[in-house]
């Protein structure tokens, strides 16, 4: 990833674990045109693209193998780059303008 596309870049750290590795699957699954760069750091993952993505709940309950509610991604979100929308439905990170 180029400076350019570190400064727009956006996207979820999350503690390692179960959900983390469903996030990884669904962001794949539903932003299949984008590059993700993915830090493994053991403890937690931090996942960046370039301008927005998006990890939809019915995209994680397939990941997950079982019902899945966007509270349970809140709380395993350690933080984030980027803005954050938060719906029943999704999770968007973005930016507003890029550099």
């Amino acid at each position: 990833m180029s400076d350019k596309e570190r400064n727009n870049s956006v996207g979820p750290v999350l503690r390692a674990g179960e959900v983390a590795e469903a996030v990884l699957e669904a962001l794949r699954e539903d932003n299949p045109d984008k590059d993700f760069v993915i830090e493994d750091q053991v403890s937690y993952i931090r996942i960046e693209t370039e301008g927005e993505c998006v990890i939809r709940r019915e995209t994680m309950s397939r990941a997950m193998g079982r019902p899945f509610a966007m509270a349970e991604l809140e709380i395993n979100l350690t933080s984030f780059s980027g803005r954050i929308e938060t719906t029943d439905d999704q999770m968007r990170f973005y930016l507003q303008r890029t550099l």
